[in-house]
């Protein structure tokens, strides 16, 4: 019989993150349907036990434009919703959740914040976005994203600072005078 990994998950409007915990996977098998059937299989650890997930989405996904990554320690799977809007739940089938199943609170944010959180922030583990090929023809330019908040320092900024720091060290600092002895006294 085959065990059931951790699954996480969080949305957007219009796409699920999932990312299925299972370090060292093996064999791995991924299937998603239009209809929103869900299946996963992979083997790990030095016995190569089974893990299996076969679940049945809330709604329906567009295939063509979801895309999975399998890392070292999780897979990711970004699945592309078929209409842009907010599930009330992961699965189907309503009642409980299965125990295996977890909300990622490092990638969730809810519908009322999702204008205020652009997702710069957001902790995607080990997922190589490379691979993906999401459209927008070429790669990511993260300077030209404007970001109100950002704390980091620019190249400019480093180089300022560092000088600052230099021109510090070499200045003279007086001795104080309340502890001065004199020479040959």
């Amino acid at each position: 019989m085959s065990r059931h990994p951790t699954l996480k998950w969080a949305q957007r409007a219009d796409v699920l993150f999932i990312t299925i915990d299972l370090p060292d996977a093996k064999d791995v098998k991924l299937k998603l349907e239009p209809e929103g059937k869900f299946y996963f299989s992979a083997t790990a650890g030095a016995d190569n036990v089974p893990y299996e997930i076969d679940i049945e989405l809330h709604d329906k996904v567009n295939v063509n434009e979801s895309k999975a990554s399998v890392g070292s320690r999780a897979i990711v799977y970004l699945i592309k919703k078929e209409e842009s809007k907010w599930w009330n739940r992961l699965l189907k089938q309503e009642g409980k959740t299965p125990a295996f199943v977890k909300v990622d609170w490092d990638k969730w944010v809810d519908e009322d914040e999702m204008d205020e959180k652009a997702g710069a922030d957001m902790d995607f583990g080990d997922m190589d976005f490379s691979q993906l090929n999401l459209g927008g023809g070429g790669g990511f330019d993260a300077e030209g994203v404007d970001d109100e908040d950002e704390d980091s320092d620019t190249e400019e900024e480093e180089e300022e600072e560092k000088k600052e720091g230099e021109s510090i060290g070499k200045k003279e600092v007086a001795a104080p005078l309340g502890n001065q002895v004199e020479a040959g006294a």
